[in-house]
């Protein structure tokens, strides 16, 4: 027999023991019950059902010969924007997330990263070392990864502390009143649905900063600055202003013109990340450019096939 033993994340002390075994092992709940259940997992020195909740002192032991996850798809999609020996900043395509999570099956940036041989930190949760910032699965673009034990100090602190610049260039639906606002709200969960976000008096702080770039008849073409990082702000915060991102039927947006643009997800682009190197503390840019699926839904709201606007990757 052959174990996998692991101590219990910080994150994950106090949870239920079915709870933090899907997170660790990037399953599904019910899935992690069964594992429990048939043995498979275990807490060693102690009997424990799927609901016994998790010490900071106890050890989980997995039968990796009864337990094999299925291999994680490689995105080869996937670009290498910039990278030295404390950071690796990718391109992220859509349909890839930042990390494995439980019921996520596809490939992921991490997992990508390591197939290639890149030397990742063991610094954070083992299904999320290196990663200090996140794109949605649906969202493309630029984001970060840390390689080394001192990358992952400083930019964790760089982003917690708002100083990474992070540019996105979005289409909302309709055209927006002012050509250059800042739409402050707090965001929270939904309580009608748990994947859901939305604006709510009891939410965590919510600062977005937004200038029109192009204005269509249908639409808004905006370079957007977030000056916080909650999940799904851009598009929570847009849709509270009556201006849903186009493609996105999670907040609003209309289907026909989803459909009549090719959109099958939001149209959201990470187009750059400025931030302190950290080691070099020079400041650091690192630029994308639109896909192929944006840019086309970009083409038809001008009513061309231009697309002289699409920047070549950059580093400076």
């Amino acid at each position: 027999m052959s174990n996998r033993i692991s101590q219990v994340p910080d994150g994950l002390i106090s949870q239920r023991f079915d709870v933090a075994l899907a997170k660790m092992l990037g399953i599904s709940r019910a899935k992690a019950g069964a594992l429990i259940a048939n043995n498979v997992a275990s807490i060693i020195g102690r009997d424990a059902d799927k609901s016994t909740r998790l010490t900071a002192s106890d050890m989980l032991s997995v039968d990796l010969e009864e337990h094999r996850a299925p291999e994680e798809p490689e995105s080869v999609q996937m670009k290498i924007l910039y990278e030295d020996e404390d950071v690796v900043v990718v391109d992220k395509p859509v349909g890839v997330a930042a990390h494995a999570s439980a019921g996520w099956s596809g490939p992921t940036v991490l997992g990508s990263l390591l197939k290639r041989g890149v030397q990742i930190t063991q610094y954070g949760p083992p299904s999320r070392r290196g990663i200090v910032s996140r794109l949605d699965v649906g969202t493309s673009g630029v984001m970060l990864v840390c390689k080394s034990d001192l990358a992952y100090i400083e930019m964790r602190r760089q982003f917690a502390q708002h100083e990474v610049v992070k540019i996105y260039h979005a289409i909302a639906q309709g055209s927006l009143k002012q050509d250059k606002a800042t739409i402050d709200a707090p965001i929270g969960r939904d309580r009608n649905a748990d994947f859901r976000f939305t604006v709510t008096p009891i939410g965590k702080p919510a600062i977005t900063h937004y200038d029109v770039l192009e204005r269509f008849p249908e639409a808004t073409l905006v370079k957007v600055n977030l000056e916080t990082g909650r999940t799904h702000q851009i598009r929570v915060h847009f849709s509270s202003i009556g201006h849903p991102l186009v493609g996105d039927p999670l907040y609003g947006a209309n289907p026909h013109l989803s459909e009549r643009l090719g959109l099958g997800r939001q149209w959201l682009h990470a187009m750059s990340l400025e931030f302190k190197h950290p080691r070099t503390r020079l400041w650091t840019t690192v630029s994308s450019h639109y896909p192929d699926d944006l840019q086309r839904a970009l083409s038809i709201l001008r009513g061309s096939d231009d697309s002289s606007d699409n920047e070549s990757p950059s580093a400076r």
